[in-house]
């Protein structure tokens, strides 16, 4: 593979920084004033740069148009307490990319492009990083395929690019849940682990099903029994029962770099945790009997967010008062503190921009 030995930075002139209201972000509503792009041609990597954020000239015959070649990640990066900029994990989202290339034959970022790339980007839009508490910026890598020829194969040609923009929290309250037991997310042997466009395609219509009855979000089912629990809407699930950290484990589900943390941190802590198969039957059972404690949705979006209620078949199963749960609220806390340099980064998570 070529090696990209540096990358070209072109700077707007028509910055639109002065115009965001940083007290007032919408998730993923503003885009920086640059991004990064780089081009997949004759079988290397080419044209690596950072350009001004614009639109992007395609052909109708591009094939992630027709067959659904996109992949993408969701990283964040944070204004540390010392005023540098330090983005949370990027490595292992750099790994888990790669993977979703692999499986939807699609070539692999090397990492001086994904990383390095990254870093210069945010480096360039440094101002953009916001100052405000609770706030990040969002980045989002995504690689699609731009062949432009029709017929089912792998394309031979591919655009790899990097956008960000500064926002708040994904959600704003305790979740409203139903559990999902008729539409599918993902199936054993498909694409459920990966980050590819089309699991969130599917995930659409059943969400505004739930959501015009009252619901947040849903809980994803295995596709074969629809009995055990997988993610919850685009996040992962985690619950504490019987003083047990449990988080759901299938080939189906997204390997979530927030729920990594939050497990490792556990461990830390020398509690108990549990990565297995988890029924609805035991959740709602847990739920009745009060051994769950608490449950709640985990991802680099919606970072840490409670669930209050759970519906399934009809009835609603309510859970305790999330202001008074001891393990999520203290590990939300020690994870907010860890990003944005409050304590010391024991664990060497966060990647801080010389």
């Amino acid at each position: 593979m070529e090696k990209v030995h540096s990358i070209a930075v072109e700077q707007t002139q028509n910055s639109r920084l002065a115009q965001v209201d940083f007290e007032n972000l919408n998730f993923g509503k503003i885009m920086s004033d640059h991004m990064l792009l780089a081009e997949y041609n004759n079988g290397s990597w080419e044209s690596v740069k950072v350009v001004p954020y614009q639109n992007l000239s395609l052909s109708p015959a591009a094939s992630a148009l027709h067959y659904g070649q996109a992949i993408f990640e969701g990283v964040k990066a944070y204004r540390l307490e010392n005023g540098q900029i330090s983005i949370f994990r990027p490595d292992q989202n750099y790994i888990r990319f790669n993977k979703s290339a692999a499986r939807l034959e699609m070539p692999e970022v090397p990492e001086e492009i994904f990383i390095e790339g990254m870093k210069e980007l945010i480096r360039t839009d440094k101002e953009w990083v916001p100052k405000t508490p609770n706030t990040s910026l969002y980045i989002r890598p995504y690689m699609f395929a731009t062949e432009a020829a029709l017929g089912v194969h792998p394309s031979a040609n591919y655009k790899f690019l990097i956008i960000t923009s500064p926002v708040g929290a994904y959600y704003n309250k305790p979740l409203r849940i139903k559990v999902e037991t008729h539409f599918t997310r993902a199936a054993e042997g498909g694409v459920g682990f990966s980050k590819n466009a089309g699991n969130y395609a599917l995930s659409l219509h059943p969400t505004r099903l739930a959501q015009k009855e009252g619901f947040d979000q849903l809980i994803w089912t295995d596709a074969k029994e629809h009995a055990y629990v997988e993610e919850a809407g685009t996040a992962n699930l985690l619950f504490i029962m019987n003083d047990t950290l449990i988080t759901p484990s299938s080939e189906t589900i997204l390997r979530g770099i927030t729920r990594l943390s939050i497990m490792d941190i556990a461990k830390k802590w020398g509690m108990k945790t549990e990565s297995r198969k988890v029924s609805i039957e035991e959740l709602i059972q847990g739920i009745e009997n009060g051994s769950v404690t608490e449950a709640f949705a985990a991802g680099t979006a919606a970072t840490l967010t409670p669930i209050a209620e759970i519906g399934y078949n009809g009835q609603i199963y309510k859970l305790s008062d999330p202001a008074t749960r001891e393990f999520s609220n203290k590990v939300l806390a020690y994870l907010n503190d860890l990003r944005y340099g409050r304590i010391e980064d024991e664990f060497g998570w966060n990647l801080v921009l010389d």
